[in-house]
């Protein structure tokens, strides 16, 4: 027999205290199959228990020290030994003795003296049996690894979509600079700080946060459907100026509904982004826009977007104003409570103003943005 059809033979591990047992079943299997013995219970657990772990354990019940019973109960205590088949070889013939053999995992029981074709009929069964089980699990955790690697690369594409399509907002307001990243550290540390919240831990559920996180950058979108001498305009807008401002809350979300339209299905991943992008401008007290929604109407992604999207506005340079300091940024907000801002969305930014300011002097688009944060 040439070394391939060796390394391809099944390995049975035949456990049993009497050596002329040992023997026998030895005898009837070593041609067809690598055999290992053990004539103990706990050399028996040493032997399935190390590389490269047998095909299938033959094994007695009736033996010093550990029993068949002790045996079995270990091997399906651990996951790398708890799908090795087992089958009793046992001189205990009572149905009781069976009962217990089978409902602790063993997949056959044969009482001795054994008839030699039946024997290795059943063993070749078993090792079919497993051969087929091994080889649906192998194919489940190929298909387990494959769906992972799917949902990482629609969750990639997922990034990049929101990213790019943030960006074509920034460089429309390059004066912002890496507003969106700020912001969307803002509304995850609000999130996080809300999510055990009565009134908000049954939308902030971990999911959602992540999902809020990638959605926030969105908020602006509409930014890219505001005309030039209106948006980088170095000064305060008219009153006709700001009405045509104050239409990117519709142009980002109608963006965002005209892709899904193109697909021609709805995007779920988008859900949050659209309602970001449409409410962020509503305020607490109804004076927003581009509804005039107010309280639980607006909903809990725009509230929190309000909070962080006004907090970085305030510190941050833009081309009608310097940023201000961020104590002073804090203060302002503190008088928002209630009016512009949800009373509870705004006293968790107050909570957390120092982790903000961190997040500010990270992503400062320079020097004089990162000094007016640590002040």
């Amino acid at each position: 027999m040439d070394n391939l059809d060796v390394a391809n033979k099944a390995t049975i591990l035949v456990v049993d205290d009497t050596p002329n047992n040992l023997a026998l079943m030895s005898g009837l299997l070593k041609n067809q199959y690598k055999v290992k013995i053990a004539n103990n219970g706990e050399k028996a657990l040493k032997i399935a228990q190390a590389d490269p772990l047998p095909d299938l354990i033959l094994l007695d019940i009736m033996m010093p020290g550990l029993s068949g019973y002790d045996v079995i109960r270990e091997l399906k205590a651990h996951p790398p030994t708890r799908e090795i088949p087992v089958m009793f070889i046992t001189a205990m013939s009572e149905t009781e003795d069976e009962r217990l053999g089978l409902e602790l995992g063993a997949v056959d029981y044969i009482t001795k003296p054994i008839s030699p074709p039946i024997l290795l009929a059943r063993v070749e069964t078993h090792l079919k049996i497993k051969r087929a089980a091994d080889f649906l699990r192998d194919q489940n955790a190929f298909l387990e690894d494959e769906v992972n690697r799917r949902t990482r690369e629609i969750q990639a594409i997922q990034d990049v979509t929101i990213l790019a399509m943030a960006s074509l907002a920034e460089t429309r307001d390059n004066e912002t600079g890496n507003h969106i990243r700020r912001t969307q550290h803002y509304v995850r540390l609000l999130a996080n700080r809300l999510k055990t919240h009565p009134r908000f831990g049954y939308f902030l559920s971990e999911k959602t946060i992540e999902l809020l996180f990638k959605s926030a950058p969105l908020h602006d979108i509409g930014k890219v459907g505001i005309p030039d001498h209106i948006l980088l305009k170095p000064g305060r807008f008219t009153p006709e100026e700001f009405e045509i401002m104050k239409t990117h809350t519709t142009l980002g979300r109608d963006a965002i509904l005209a892709a899904e339209k193109h697909l021609g299905m709805e995007v779920s991943f988008l859900d949050l982004a659209k309602e970001i992008a449409y409410y962020h401008q509503e305020k607490w007290d109804g004076s927003g826009y581009p509804t005039g929604a107010s309280g639980d109407q607006i909903p809990i992604s725009a509230r929190l977007m309000a909070v962080a999207d006004v907090y970085d506005a305030l510190i941050s340079r833009r081309p009608y104003k310097e940023g201000m300091p961020h104590d002073q940024a804090v203060e302002i907000m503190r008088q928002g409570r209630g009016s512009h801002f949800d009373p509870d969305v705004l006293d968790a930014f107050i909570a957390l103003r120092e982790d903000f300011r961190t997040v500010a002097s990270t992503y400062a688009d320079s020097d004089a943005d990162l000094k007016r944060a640590v002040r």
